[in-house]
């Protein structure tokens, strides 16, 4: 009888409790339903690049880019409307022009065999350059209040933002675990040439999966400004790299690719948006921040490390002895022959 096993994201569920249990006696403004209403919305945020930079992890890249993109499609947004365009084409704009942003990094990372890192930094730049270069670095009002159903509105007591994070991750999970795409997704991140050996095609899963980076990224820019109701050229250029990166990571994503659930990457976002909003409730100084956020991690760094070298001499290990169980398996049939004669 096989011993059932719990799922991975168990762990992180308990280490959330526990966090918000912390910040909860430490300040009791944490479990306020005001607190907790803006955890929920920064975190829904948070949660779309990490969903974003999932999808590319899972294939072995990064995308240094989804900050800036989230400020790029936010003030096109805005300066869309600004010129007359309605809210739903102004949407349709920015998430046109994430995308495009992705299909760009994943067609250079594929067909310039170049880094992506460097890419996506380089894009990372280019894209935080455009919004303040559009409008001489100045904000822009949004004056459509029907904008303001994205970042919002409420269906019932839910935050719209909540409610279509919700949504996505339902539908990009049933793409990674129940799709051709998705079984390719985690094969190229397994092995790229045995994926590409198999007739994978590994140019249309690269420039999908950074497309669905940028797609993520826009939706976060399009919820910013709509809460704000104010395309910021300079929105997206403090934590959110790091927090897209740190949500997959301690979420069970791996940075070698081939790893990782999209529920994880849910609970990753959870927990980066629970100590974020905790250190600020507690009046810890902002720049401590990011070291948090560095040494986060680098822990989930250090243990996805080690989790792959136990699986690989763990394989090792069976693979050993099912070799050597064929082999005297063939020897006894040997011996049995020979008796025979």
């Amino acid at each position: 009888m096989k011993k059932r096993r719990l799922p991975e994201e168990v762990g992180i569920i308990g280490i959330i409790l526990v966090v918000a249990l912390v910040f909860s006696l430490i300040s009791v403004h944490f479990r306020t339903v005001e607190n907790m209403q803006i955890l929920l919305l920064n975190g829904a945020v948070i949660g779309f690049l990490a969903l974003g930079q999932t999808f590319v992890l899972l294939t072995g890249g990064i995308d240094l880019s989804t900050g800036s993109n989230l400020a790029l499609t936010g003030m096109l947004a805005a300066v869309a409307m600004y010129n007359g365009v309605p809210w739903w084409g102004a949407t349709l704009i920015a998430i046109a022009a994430g995308i495009l942003v992705g299909v760009f990094n994943g067609a250079v990372v594929h067909y310039a065999k170049l880094p992506p890192f460097i890419v996506t930094f380089s894009t990372f730049g280019i894209a935080a350059s455009i919004p303040k270069i559009m409008m001489g670095a100045k904000s822009v009002s949004v004056k459509d209040p029907f904008f303001a159903i994205i970042g919002r509105s409420y269906v019932g007591p839910i935050p719209m933002p909540v409610l279509m994070l919700l949504i996505a991750v339902v539908i990009l999970t049933f793409v990674l675990r129940r799709t051709p795409l998705g079984v390719h997704i985690y094969a190229v991140g397994g092995n790229k040439e045995t994926s590409r050996l198999a007739g994978i095609s590994i140019p249309k899963v690269t420039i999908t999966v950074y497309a669905m980076s940028g797609f993520c990224a826009a939706i976060g820019g399009l919820i910013t400004t709509s809460r704000l109701m104010v395309g910021y050229p300079v929105a997206g250029s403090g934590n959110e790299l790091f927090y897209s990166i740190a949500s997959a990571v301690v979420g069970g994503v791996s940075l070698f690719g081939g790893i990782g659930t999209i529920p994880g990457a849910l609970l990753g976002s959870i927990l980066i948006a629970t100590v974020s909003n905790g250190m600020n409730v507690v009046r810890v100084e902002s720049y401590w921040q990011p070291l948090v956020i560095g040494t986060i991690i680098l822990v989930g760094v250090t243990l996805d490390t080690y989790r792959r070298q136990i699986s690989l001499k763990t394989l090792l290990r069976r693979a050993a002895s099912t070799r050597a169980g064929s082999e005297e398996s063939d020897i006894g049939e040997a011996d049995t022959r020979t008796a025979l004669r």
